[in-house]
């Protein structure tokens, strides 16, 4: 345990001291020039190493894997569009995409509506109440996500009928005298999935209601008391007034969670590992990539998935933009 905190000082320390030391260097270089040749190169000695990092870790794996997605399982010939064809022609993969759509539509949404929620009734409470009240909903936050799903797997755990329940869900039930439910078996309406969905809204609402009480919390009180005084309803005033100058944060919760859940993998992964038809692209890819060994099939996933995520990126980016030309 000392040698691995050891390292760890060591790490943080050397990666420190090393990008400081690398930038020194760059610095006097710069400096060493004349003229107005310094203030020219200064900034890209500075972003160098960052676009360097990104061109290496980011750009040329993207630009492979697009690659190795017109490839066969090794990667050693090109089959054009075959691993196209067939994952989308492929039922099991086109109800991995619905999950993956469903939970596109529903976490995000309901993590927004619970975080404004939650945000609106703790600053209700005096600063004290306020205090514990967003410490207790944040918490999940600081979970990673195989330990969340950890936790409420235990929820949701099921033992023959007969034997003690250790799943709380089915402990009260059985107080009720009703039979255990394997709640991962029931695929009707989805309820399975919509049970996974749970797990993460119940980490991500902390992280909702964080940014939202901040926004409304900047809320000029002048234009809440206008409405006021005009004979707004608490009601009106908050879809009227508070909620469009709180829009703009909205949206970036809104588009942070979603990409995340277009990513969820972990969640699935631990409870019921894709089965009974709880799959997702992420966990589908892990599979093929890392079980079946189907590189072609696995980059493919990752294109498609690149592509649904790339419209969401741009539309952060412009609404980024816009909220930066209105400051």
């Amino acid at each position: 345990m000392a040698i691995k905190l050891l390292n760890a000082v060591l790490a943080i320390v050397g990666g420190i001291g090393g990008a400081m030391i690398i930038f020194w260097i760059l610095n006097k270089l710069a400096e060493s020039l004349k003229g107005r040749w310094e203030d020219r190169v200064k900034p890209w000695m500075f972003a160098g190493p960052a676009i360097l990092a990104i061109a290496v870790y980011l750009i040329y794996p993207a630009i492979q894997t697009i690659n190795f997605s017109f490839a066969n399982e090794e990667g050693t010939k090109y089959v054009g569009l075959t691993n196209y064809t067939d994952l989308l022609g492929e039922a099991e993969f086109r109800n991995v995409l619905l999950n993956n759509l469903l939970w596109i539509i529903i976490v995000p949404a309901l993590t927004v509506i619970l975080g404004l929620g939650v945000a609106v009734l703790a600053d209700r409470l005096q600063p004290r109440g306020e205090k514990a009240a967003k410490t207790i909903i944040f918490l999940p936050m600081a979970i990673s996500m195989v330990g969340a799903a950890t936790i409420w797997r235990s929820i949701y755990e099921y033992q023959p009928t007969g034997a003690p329940q250790t799943g709380l869900l089915n402990a009260i039930m059985g107080l009720f005298g009703r039979d255990p439910v394997y709640w991962y078996s029931i695929e009707t309406l989805k309820l399975n999935s919509l049970l996974l969905m749970v797990i993460l809204i119940w980490t991500q609402v902390g992280y909702s209601m964080v940014l939202l009480s901040s926004a409304i919390k900047a809320v000029p009180e002048d234009t809440i008391e206008a409405g006021r005084i005009d004979g707004a309803g608490e009601k009106r005033i908050f879809f009227s007034i508070v909620v469009p100058q709180i829009w703009p944060t909205v949206i970036t919760v809104f588009i942070t969670v979603l990409i995340g859940v277009m990513k969820v993998f972990d969640v699935v992964y631990v409870t019921t590992n894709g089965g009974y038809n709880t799959d997702v692209v992420g966990r589908r890819f892990y599979n093929e990539m890392f079980t079946v060994r189907n590189g072609g099939y696995a980059a493919a996933i990752v294109v498609l998935l690149m592509i649904a995520i790339t419209p969401v990126l741009v539309y952060q980016v412009r609404q980024f933009r816009r909220e930066e030309a209105n400051r």
